[in-house]
């Protein structure tokens, strides 16, 4: 067990009773999926598809609320337990990379209240402090020639 931790450290988090759980059920996702808020925090399970003799991952529910979010790209989980947590973790940023760029390039052109829908929770609080940052930014910057820009 030490060096599935090794591997993935966030199996140090996992009590030994729920590893083993983990680590015996490997081949069968849709079984560790239970231990998910356990090793991904916020993160109450992933919407798995059946393909093949292993399933296939195109997003992750929220452990909060109802928020869903789809990934960019399908994930086969295949491999070793901890080398396909590895990918959702990979696919999980990279996803959330692309639909946060999406986002900010859309934030002029949308209405607010559609923005905040169509976004998940976590990007939409991302873009505020981004544009909030670039607000106080051009404040300071305008602040030599007006004293009340900020």
């Amino acid at each position: 067990m030490e060096e599935k931790r090794k591997t993935f450290p966030r199996f140090f988090f996992v009590s030994p009773a729920d590893l083993l759980d983990i680590l015996s059920n490997g081949n069968s996702p849709a079984k560790v999926m239970v231990h998910m808020p356990k090793i991904i925090s916020a993160i109450d399970t992933l919407e798995l598809v059946e393909d093949g003799a292993r399933p296939s991952c195109l997003g992750m529910h929220a452990g909060v609320g109802k928020e869903y979010v789809k990934f960019t790209d399908t994930l086969k989980l295949d491999g070793k337990v901890e080398s396909y947590l590895h990918k959702v973790i990979d696919v999980m940023r990279s996803s959330l990379r692309n639909i946060a760029t999406t986002a900010l390039n859309s934030l002029g052109s949308t209405p607010r209240e559609q923005f905040i829908q169509q976004n998940p929770a976590q990007v939409c609080l991302l873009i505020n402090v981004v544009t909030w940052v670039i607000n106080v930014e051009k404040g300071f910057q305008q602040l030599p020639n007006d004293p009340n820009a900020i």
